[in-house]
């Protein structure tokens, strides 16, 4: 999980086994949507493009999920124990742009 985020510069220190993570499903998802268009330029069926794209609108999501996991118990917890409570809004913000 990631060290800490500092508000000021706007950075969060990660660990090389969590870059890795990110990374590996980075490329995951390039490597699915570089599939995709190989699929369209293959003239393949409207159904299985959807289906890919689907797979791939799950995989940011959760990609997405894994970093708020790790932002909320890293950089949220240590923010609101050192009394920066405007992080809270910060984070209700993040929640609605999920939605």
């Amino acid at each position: 999980m990631a060290d800490c985020c500092n508000s000021e510069e706007r950075k969060t220190v990660r660990s090389e086994e969590e870059k890795r993570a990110i990374r590996s499903r980075l490329n995951r998802i390039a490597g699915q949507l570089q599939g995709i268009g190989r699929m369209v330029e293959e003239d393949r069926y409207c159904d299985d493009i959807l289906i890919q794209l689907s797979a791939v609108d799950k995989a940011v999501k959760s990609l997405a999920a894994f970093v708020l996991d790790n932002h909320v118990h890293t950089c949220l917890i240590r923010d609101i124990r050192e009394g920066r409570i405007e992080v809270v809004d910060e984070i209700v913000d993040l929640f609605k742009k999920f939605n």
